[in-house]
């Protein structure tokens, strides 16, 4: 089932959490509502699922209408942060619930609400745990209750409302991989709310960044992360480094430091950003920079080693980061105080002339 968002508005007193949002969610797909605390994504998801009603807009499933539909009458499952379990009942009985409080002329046979509850509980994996409460279960099997509770009336949309935030880190690396094979599978429409940019590239076909009760952009998790069309987008998603200065022949330049750009343009208020990845450590500068470093810390994190590095001799208030090969970690054998050069290999041009972000190249240059 396809959603259109037209031009919603909502307010609450005088703060507007919401503003002229305009947004279509494709059917069977995963889609992810990114953004910090206040940005209004998750006023955007209840008031999808009816718990919020808009000031102004529409909302459309699949062409039609629900706006002014009561959030009975959606089909739409939801799942909330902390999990929202009713404490005295079993898992079964949490998981039968919305099914028991249907209106009778809808509500399934006893028996049909016993075969369904156990086929929802064999689907999340806990079909061995239907007689325990809530209290005897860990926070991962309390969200797939939640999951399997959400999806017993066959919803056509799922919501889920920063659905892995109560987890440690590797419960919920687990969780994202389950749902996303669970999503695979039954290829509902679903959309959640989370402000991890990790979670969000990983789990969804499609993200959309907000910001201030609006809609920064919307892409594919590979297109947003590699080609964003903001400054606020660039630097929400992930680790970035920055120089700021003014472009003159072709350099831009921060006190002492400097890049030469591989395309020539001139402009007084320049900003140069740069993934870790795309930044390569010398010991002497090249030809198309001048970045002095001196090293502050080296973190070995899983399958790379990230050095950071405070500046050395320049201005600059942000401490830059380096991801760089286990490989070539042993080779160098960098220690904390080392002085280095910082080279980039590709960088992302904001400034003043142009209308989005200019990607650039130095392979070629250094070839």
């Amino acid at each position: 089932m396809t959603i259109e968002i037209d031009g919603i508005n909502k307010s609450f007193g005088q703060f507007q959490a919401l503003r002229d949002i305009d947004l279509a969610i494709p059917d069977g797909q995963l889609t992810a509502l990114l953004g910090p605390s206040g940005s209004g994504k998750t006023t955007l998801l209840r008031s999808i699922a009816g718990l919020e009603n808009p000031d102004r807009g529409r909302i459309l499933f699949s062409g039609e209408d629900v706006t002014g539909l009561h959030v009975r009458e959606r089909r739409v499952g939801f799942v909330f942060q902390h999990y929202a379990l009713f404490r005295h009942m079993t898992v079964s009985e949490n998981v039968a619930f919305g099914l028991k409080v249907m209106p009778r002329r809808e509500r399934p046979s006893k028996r049909e609400i016993r075969r369904r509850v156990r086929e929802l509980l064999e689907m999340v994996q806990l079909d061995h745990l239907a007689g325990r409460y809530p209290a005897q279960l860990s926070g991962g099997q309390k969200q797939r209750i939640a999951l399997a509770r959400a999806m017993a009336k066959r919803p056509e949309i799922l919501l889920l409302d920063e659905p892995f935030g109560a987890l440690d880190a590797k419960v919920r690396k687990e969780l994202r991989r389950w749902l996303r094979s669970l999503h695979d599978e039954l290829h509902f429409t679903s959309v959640f709310v989370t402000h991890d940019q990790e979670e969000a590239l990983e789990l969804s076909d499609q993200v959309v960044v907000m910001r201030q009760g609006r809609v920064e952009q919307v892409d594919s998790p590979l297109a947003l992360y590699s080609q964003p069309d903001s400054r606020f987008v660039f630097n929400f998603l992930g680790q970035v480094n920055a120089l700021s200065g003014a472009i003159s022949g072709g350099v831009l330049r921060q006190g002492e430091a400097w890049v030469r750009l591989p395309e020539s343009c001139d402009d007084d208020d320049a900003e140069l950003y740069l993934r870790p990845h795309e930044v390569r450590l010398t010991q002497e500068p090249s030809r198309d920079a001048h970045l002095p470093f001196r090293i502050e810390a080296i973190n070995v994190i899983g399958a790379e080693v990230r050095v950071e590095l405070r500046p050395d001799g320049w201005e600059s208030e942000e401490l830059w980061e380096v991801g760089i090969t286990h490989s070539a970690f042993n080779a160098r054998q960098p220690r904390r105080g080392d002085r280095c050069y910082a080279v980039p290999d590709v960088g992302h041009l904001f400034c003043d002339h142009l209308s989005e972000p200019k990607t650039l190249s130095w392979y070629e240059s250094a070839g």
